[in-house]
C-alpha cells in the first residue's frame, strides 16, 4: 500500500460529513465549541472568508474576517476540527482570487463586493 493511500485511509474517519463546501468570498457562520472549565458552550463567528488553504481535506482552514467597530478581527479555522460544531454559509460573492487580502485595506462603499444570487 502507497503512503498516500495510507493517509488517507487513517484521516478518512476524522473527515466530517456535513461539511459546506466553502470558498473564498463566502459570508459565513462559523460555530466554535469554547470549553469553560469543566462546561461548554457555542460561540457564534460570522464573517467573509478572505482565504482557504490546505491541500488534503484534514488540512483545509479557511481564514474568516470581521469588523467590530472599525477592527479587523481574524480566526483561522480548521474546517474538519472537533472545535468545529458547525458551518453554515449564508452569502456568496463574486471573487477573481483565491486570497482576498485587499479587503483589509478597504473601508465602507469600497469594500463592497458582488452578491452571487442562488
Amino acid at each position: 500500500m502507497a503512503n498516500a493511500a495510507l493517509i488517507r485511509e487513517i484521516q478518512a474517519e476524522f473527515i466530517k460529513a456535513d461539511v459546506p463546501q466553502v470558498r473564498t468570498g463566502m459570508e459565513v457562520e462559523v460555530h466554535q465549541i469554547i470549553k469553560e472549565g469543566e462546561k461548554s458552550r457555542i460561540q457564534k463567528f460570522r464573517g467573509l472568508v478572505i482565504r482557504t488553504k490546505g491541500a488534503s481535506p484534514l488540512e483545509k482552514t479557511i481564514t474568516v474576517r470581521k469588523d467590530v467597530d472599525g477592527i479587523g478581527i481574524e480566526k483561522i479555522f480548521a474546517i474538519h476540527s472537533p472545535g468545529v460544531s458547525k458551518i453554515e454559509v449564508l452569502r456568496s460573492f463574486k471573487v477573481r482570487r483565491k486570497y482576498i487580502s485587499f479587503i483589509r485595506n478597504l473601508r465602507g462603499k469600497a469594500a463592497r463586493l458582488k452578491e452571487i444570487k442562488a
